[in-house]
């Protein structure tokens, strides 16, 4: 009997050791969040079709986010390179794609010996963030969540942060990681006085990046000289975003000589993730470990 109790609770334990962190990103009131939505809550994503997107079946968003929070999921021990990367669902900027591209993100990253920190942003739109535009809070929240994770580094055994997202989040880890010279919320405390800029970005199947009408970036998106490393993914039959976001943004980093690798799947879509399927798109992540190998993202000791 007592073997069999010892059993279940270290089971238990183990179970509970396994959860992620969960950490809020603001203290006490949250910039320019005065709306009521509602509480926050899962929901299921629409059933589409190939022609829309390469995992057709339903999956788990979360939407009506009041309170953006990261959920923190670590590799290994023996794995751990040092390395963490934001991760930002996507959704249109409306729900959060929180099963595909968030939990299954962070599955991927731990498998490479990379920390995978969801970062909860705020959705839905707020009235004066129109449907055909970027909303505005979501930038405050990944701002202030890398500046946070930095001043946490330390405590987290993390020496290096990148930056993920896929669709509307592959805007918005594009506008972190070239955003980084403005603040775009009044300060409010230490944390905010540690750099926003994150090591590299993964912008993937990227929306809102192309000017609309125009074979230019949409108005917004700069280059700076300091812009980090960015690996860009995309489909070549994407409706929804199609690839000319990250053909447009792949040349202004050329331009502006920040290095930069592009890949685009002809006959993929929208809405792969980091899902294994016998289609072209699914090895993207392949490619992409071996990216931040190159860099020095993956070598054992990476932490400063």
């Amino acid at each position: 009997m007592f073997a069999s109790l010892f059993v279940s609770l270290f089971v238990a334990w183990s179970a509970s050791a396994a959860e992620p962190l969960i950490v809020e990103i603001w203290p006490g009131k949250v910039p320019e969040e005065t709306a009521t939505i509602g509480p926050e809550r899962f929901r299921m994503s629409p059933a589409l079709d190939r022609k829309q997107v390469e995992v057709t079946e339903p999956t788990r968003m979360i939407t009506d986010v009041t309170k953006p929070t990261l959920t923190i999921y670590r590799p290994p021990k023996e794995k751990d390179t040092g390395t963490a990367v934001l991760i930002c669902p996507g959704g249109g900027y409306w729900n959060l794609y929180w099963q595909l591209e968030g939990e299954e993100v962070a599955e991927w990253l731990n498998s490479i010996g990379v920390t995978g920190i969801i970062l909860k942003y705020r959705v839905p739109r707020r009235p004066g963030e129109p449907e055909k535009e970027p909303a505005r809070r979501p930038l405050q929240d990944a701002q202030r969540a890398v500046s946070l994770v930095r001043s946490r580094a330390g405590e987290w055994g993390i020496g290096r942060i990148g930056i993920v997202g896929f669709s509307a989040g592959g805007h918005l880890a594009i506008a972190t990681a070239t955003g980084f010279d403005k603040r775009t919320y009044e300060p409010i405390d230490d944390v905010d006085k540690i750099s926003c800029r994150p090591d590299f970005a993964i912008p993937v199947y990227s929306g809102y990046l192309k000017a609309k009408d125009k074979d230019e970036l949409a108005p917004g998106i700069h280059v700076p000289v300091g812009t980090p490393p960015v690996f860009l993914v995309h489909g070549g039959d994407d409706i929804v975003s199609p690839p000319e976001n990250s053909v447009l943004m792949y040349l202004a980093l050329k331009r502006a000589g920040v290095p930069a690798e592009l890949h685009v799947y002809a006959g993929a879509t929208h809405d792969f993730g980091v899902r294994k399927s016998d289609q072209p798109c699914s090895t993207w992540t392949e490619s992409c470990a071996n990216w931040l190998r190159q860099l020095g993202f993956l070598q054992p000791g990476a932490k400063e």
